[in-house]
């Protein structure tokens, strides 16, 4: 599926080494994929896999030893530390399992000040708050409240909107429901698969395998290298059971 699709992210030969007490590990392992438009992309593998390392590779948050990255035509490596904080800004929002929201300000205020940091129209950004706010199922007298006055699914789901706030080319998330409970946890999770649905293009990494469900594409990663990549019909929240027969069959094949 989706051979016509652009690649909205293309990574060529990305490696990552970190030092060691016996030298260098290497993390990734010249890993070459692309993110393909409107995709929910989902990255698994066992811990120290280098899941969290490759999303951060893609999305500019940080340098790859080697190879290079292309996100939204921009070629990454060409970029230096302002500027990729610039573009990051611009193309890129992050959903990370700590939601680091700024204690001193409402849910509300932490989405307007991130669409502040690309645009000064006030007004342009809190209403498009707002529309996002609706859509996450958050009130508005829960959008006034500190990120301490609200559960912390409700909490995730304020980050969901400031990640959205600038309109960015690739949502990424970072194992976003890890710190939650079921119920909040499943809430989160439908609102990825609703912005998802409405066109956005999402890769997020988790272990588990009911946020799994959740992409139409898995890349499964093993010591730095990508070992397996699985393309699935949209999620549906009835019925599926083959497509999750194909998905558990996949995870299977890779030792899972």
């Amino acid at each position: 599926m989706g051979g016509e699709q652009r690649a909205v992210v293309s990574a060529r030969r990305l490696t990552k080494t970190f030092a060691s007490a016996g030298g260098g590990r290497d993390v990734l392992n010249a890993v070459s994929l692309d993110i393909r438009a409107g995709d929910f992309t989902v990255i698994m593998g066992a811990s120290g896999a280098g899941k969290s390392t490759l999303l951060y590779a893609l999305s500019g948050m940080d340098r790859p030893t080697a190879g290079r990255v292309t996100f939204a035509g921009q070629d990454l490596s060409g970029l230096n530390e302002s500027g990729l904080a610039r573009f990051r800004r611009r193309h890129a929002g992050f959903v990370f399992q700590q939601i680091y929201l700024l204690d001193n300000l409402s849910l509300l205020d932490n989405a307007v000040v991130a669409g502040l940091l690309v645009t000064q129209n006030k007004a342009a950004i809190a209403a498009r708050a707002l529309a996002l706010f609706e859509r996450v199922r958050l009130d508005r007298d829960t959008i006034l409240k500190l990120p301490s006055q609200v559960s912390g699914g409700e909490a995730q789901r304020a980050g969901i909107v400031r990640a959205l706030i600038n309109r960015p080319a690739v949502l990424f998330a970072d194992e976003p429901t890890g710190a939650l409970d079921q119920t909040s946890g499943t809430a989160v999770l439908d609102v990825l698969s609703a912005v998802h649905r409405s066109g956005q293009t999402v890769v997020m990494v988790t272990h588990d395998l009911k946020s799994a469900r959740r992409g139409n594409r898995i890349l499964f990663l093993r010591d730095g290298e990508v070992t397996g990549d699985l393309d699935l019909p949209p999620y549906r929240s009835r019925g599926g059971e083959e497509r999750n027969a194909r998905l558990r069959a996949f995870l299977d094949g890779q030792g899972w």
